[in-house]
C-alpha cells in the first residue's frame, strides 16, 4: 500500500453493504402488535428499496409506531419481521430479523419490474 492515496482509507457505502440493494416502489403494509398483545395496528407504506437484510420504507406518519413490526409486501403471502434502524421524516429504515430468502427478494424485485411505472387500474363495476 505504499502507492495508495489518502482516499484508500476513506470508507465507502459501496464496499460496506452486506447485500445488494434494489430500488423498487412497491406498496406494502406494516403490522405492529400493540403492547400486551391487546391488538394489531396496520399502516400502509411503500417499499423504496430492499435487500436480503433490510429495506427503506416511506410511511405517511410514524406517530405511535413501535420499533418492531411485520412488513407485508402487497401481492406476497410472506410477512417479514423488522427492527427499525432509523427514522427520518416519513422515511424509515429497517433491518430484517432474519435475512429473507433469495426467491422472496426475487419475487419482490421481479414484480416491480413487471408492473413498471404505469400500473393499470382493475376493472370497474358497471353502474
Amino acid at each position: 500500500m505504499q502507492d495508495a492515496t489518502h482516499l484508500a482509507a476513506v470508507s465507502s457505502e459501496m464496499y460496506e453493504r452486506k447485500w445488494e440493494r434494489f430500488y423498487v416502489r412497491r406498496p406494502a403494509r406494516i403490522m405492529a402488535v400493540s403492547p400486551g398483545l391487546s391488538g394489531i395496528t396496520m399502516r400502509s407504506c411503500e417499499v423504496v428499496d430492499i435487500s436480503q437484510g433490510g429495506a427503506a420504507l416511506e410511511i405517511t406518519t410514524t406517530i405511535g409506531l413501535s420499533s418492531h413490526y411485520y412488513l407485508q409486501v402487497i401481492g406476497l403471502a410472506d410477512r417479514i419481521g423488522c427492527a427499525e434502524v432509523y427514522r427520518n421524516g416519513s422515511r424509515v429504515g429497517v433491518k430484517f430479523i432474519c435475512p429473507i430468502p433469495e426467491h422472496v427478494l426475487h419475487s419482490i424485485v421481479r414484480a416491480d419490474f413487471m408492473m413498471g411505472e404505469k400500473v393499470k387500474p382493475g376493472p370497474r363495476a358497471m353502474r
